[in-house]
């Protein structure tokens, strides 16, 4: 009797013990608590490394691309903004043909120098009080492709800002509800995927664009065409004395 009681015993037991297969054949949705609870720090220390290699990227360069430093970016812009103001009182720009406007700025591309970005930049200075207008964003977005290198507009880049600006501005009322120039363009290097130094196409290119835009077929002194056309001029005059 007692060896039957023992047995019983031993049965009863052994059916009670969990069964290790369960968590090999049913995965993740069959596994006992304490194999859950075993992976969780495995993730945890997976989603810390993954943060440790986001922060460890160069906090220096935009999309492969070395950040220039303020001071500098600052004192060329500053320097377009002066080349543009002297221009603009030599020959003011709205009586100017595309050709007369960079006709100074001689031939020929440089790889160094004022960007265009820079460019878009400084007619923050020169006209951000000035509401967007269709032939700005035409120019906006002339300089951005030949600043990026694309044949369409970035999404959510200062040429689409500029167009939905302009098409707000012209069903606005009053002037002080409508978005301006300076709304649109600061820290436009930002903004900008690519960027480079503007060249003399690059300055045909946008004064063509404000200009077919614009209902006077003008362009607006110390706008977005004369400080890419000064910023060609200036690149190029370096490029000569260098």
């Amino acid at each position: 009797m007692r060896n039957d009681k023992q047995i019983r015993i031993n049965i009863k037991m052994s059916q009670q013990q969990p069964r290790k297969e369960g968590h090999e054949e049913g995965g993740f949705k069959h596994a006992v608590q304490g194999d859950m609870t075993k992976t969780k720090p495995d993730t945890a220390k997976t989603q810390k490394g993954a943060a440790a290699t986001k922060n460890e990227r160069p906090s220096d360069s935009v999309a492969g691309q070395v950040v220039e430093k303020p001071e500098e970016k600052e004192r060329k812009v500053h320097k377009l903004v002066e080349e543009v103001e002297q221009f603009s009182q030599r020959a003011p720009v709205n009586m100017m043909t595309s050709a007369s406007l960079v006709q100074e700025t001689g031939g020929g591309g440089s790889s160094s120098g004022i960007t265009i970005g820079e460019a878009l930049e400084a007619t923050v200075l020169t006209a951000g009080d000035k509401a967007v207008e269709w032939s700005d964003a035409a120019a906006i977005q002339a300089a951005e492709v030949r600043a990026t290198g694309r044949t369409n507009i970035v999404p959510g880049g200062v040429a689409a800002a500029a167009q939905s600006a302009a098409t707000l501005n012209a069903r606005a009322t009053k002037e002080e509800d409508k978005t301006k120039l300076a709304d649109i363009l600061v820290d436009a290097t930002s903004k900008l995927p690519a960027d480079r130094a503007a060249t003399r196409r690059d300055a045909e290119g946008v004064t063509g664009a404000e200009m077919r835009n614009d209902p006077n077929l003008t362009t607006h002194p110390g706008g977005v065409s004369a400080s890419v056309a000064a910023a060609a001029r200036l690149n190029q005059t370096n490029n000569a004395t260098n």
